[in-house]
């Protein structure tokens, strides 16, 4: 009675973190690509409370005694992989911004410098090119 308390809690928690991320996504607060990673890992927690042999047979293959341990040992390797990947897309978007800002700040210095020579130099400017 005690494990199938257990088992029917693991069923409703990953259920609701799958209706959390749908409904994220139709909301357009978490980008499909994103999505992806935590639908498996919602689908992951599913299989593994509607299938508690599933569970005890993969604990097995790793060598781990204790079930509930290989789920946590799942867990953490999940996490490290989504950290991982989010400091890759990081790193992406502060090179991106970077490249960005120096692109604006020539921009400026350029609006400015036309600014300062004048309408009749820009003409002249323009006719040269």
């Amino acid at each position: 009675m005690h494990t199938l308390k257990i088992q029917l809690l693991g069923i409703v928690g990953s259920l609701a973190l799958l209706l959390l991320i749908f409904e994220l996504l139709r909301k357009r607060k978490l980008r499909e690509e994103y999505a992806l990673l935590w639908l498996a890992g919602g689908a992951a927690c599913l299989a593994l409370a509607v299938f508690r042999d599933g569970m005890k047979w993969f604990a097995q293959a790793l060598g781990i005694y204790y079930p509930p341990a290989a789920i946590l040992l799942v867990l953490l390797a999940g996490a490290y992989l989504m950290l991982l990947h989010f400091s890759l897309v990081f790193s992406q978007q502060a090179e991106r911004t970077k490249r960005l800002t120096q692109e604006v700040g020539l921009l400026k210095l350029e609006v400015e410098r036309l600014r300062v020579a004048g309408p009749t130099d820009q003409v002249q400017e323009a006719a040269d090119r």
